[in-house]
Order: structure tokens, then sequence, then C-alpha cells
């Protein structure tokens, strides 16, 4: 899950972000309001956690823009104001949730779990079946009957792209984009590397569930019935 910091304060941004990556997040942050704006547009982000102080353009603006733009990003409103007139104004803008600073950790994880769940399915069970393979998205693993396999965060999170787009290609291009943003170095044979690994633990598991490859277009998941 790719999370966006739009956060001016740098020590603040960096803390928020050191502990959403110890939680399995992948996380970027940018301290403008228009590089956040900029980033909210490029469609890779799961979530988004909003200052409403911010340079260039506040998060107000923001916000407001991207709703007219028909944009549903869930966005959690992160800010040292409090009065209730701010508050009511960011919800009426578009925001998902307000958390006002200073917040506690479990309180700020505890909002981002609860937002996730509402995008997705309400109550919706963290283990998700891939033919005969459960995905426990919470363990960050992988089982079928009494085999089990833990997954790395970045091999989670390209199984977790492609259930997400199990009826679409995904291109090389696009899993570098959601897996490690666009200022990033790695390149299509990190992707190669990934599948690989994912590939291998998948057989591991079951003899039913692959990655395919197409070539010069991407990778899909394929359950084969008659195995």
């Amino acid at each position: 899950m790719r999370v966006l910091i739009i956060e001016d304060e740098k020590h603040l941004s960096e803390a928020i972000a050191f502990l959403l990556k110890k939680n399995h997040y992948t996380v970027d942050a940018v301290y403008d309001g228009l590089d956040g704006y900029y980033g909210i547009q490029s469609n890779i982000y799961d979530l988004v956690i909003l200052d409403v102080m911010l340079p260039s353009i506040d998060g107000f603006e923001i916000l407001r823009r991207i709703r007219q733009e028909k944009n549903d990003v869930s966005i959690l409103m992160l800010t040292a104001k409090t009065q209730i007139y701010d508050k009511v104004q960011g919800l009426d803008l578009g925001a998902d949730d307000y958390l006002a600073k200073p917040f506690a950790n479990e309180e700020l994880l505890a909002r981002l779990r609860a937002l996730m769940r509402r995008k997705d399915k309400p109550f919706e069970s963290s283990i998700v079946m891939i033919g005969d393979v459960s995905f426990d998205k919470d363990r960050l693993e992988i089982f079928n009957g009494s085999k089990r396999i833990k997954l790395t965060h970045l091999e989670y999170e390209l199984l977790d792209l492609l259930v997400s787009r199990k009826n679409t290609l995904t291109s090389k291009e696009h899993i570098i984009t959601k897996l490690w943003g666009y200022d990033t170095e790695a390149m299509d044979n990190n992707v190669e590397v990934y599948v690989s690994f994912l590939r291998k633990k998948l057989s591991f598991i079951s003899k039913k569930v692959k990655i395919k490859t197409t070539r010069n277009v991407g990778y899909g998941l394929e359950v084969e019935e008659h195995v």
C-alpha cells in the first residue's frame, strides 16, 4: 500500500514515514503543496496524509482541486488546527478523516486502517483467496493448507498490485512507479527479479496460481483450474 505524506514540517514527516514503513506501508513524502497536488494526480497512491498549512497552496485548496477532478483517493487531514470550523471545512471539501497534532502513533495507524477498510469493503477480511492460495495481507504471507511462506515487503506490494489488477496486464513501468515511485533508479531488471522471487514462492504453495508474462506488455495472475 503506497502512502503520500504532504507535510512541510520535515522532522514530523520523517517520523511519520518511519512509523509507516515499520508497518509495511510504502511511503513517499513531499513538503510543498503543489508537489503534493501533482503527486496525487499521478494516481499511484492508495492514501494521502495531508497537512493544511503548506507552501505554494494549502491543504484545503489541494482538496478542492482533486475532488473537483473526481479523484477519490482516501485523504487524512493532519494539522495543528483544531477549531471546529477548520474540521468542518476540511470534511466538506472532501477529506475522509481529520486528525489534529499532536497525535498518538497508534491512533494514526488505526485511522489509516479504518480508511482503507472503508475504501475497499466494509469488514473485508485481510485474507484474499487466489485460486487455492490464501494471501494474508496483515501477516505478509501466502499459504495453502499446511504450506505457508512469508513475503518480503516488495513481494507483498507486487502480489497486492497483481491481485488488484487480476483481469488486467500490468506493465513493468506501472510496477516500478507503484513499488518504487517516480524518483527512483529502479529498472526493468528490478521488476524481473521480484517477479522471479514471487513466482518461486507461489510455485512452492500451489501449482494452480502463476504469474504469466506477455512479452512487451506486462504481467498478470493466472489461475489454472484443471491441474
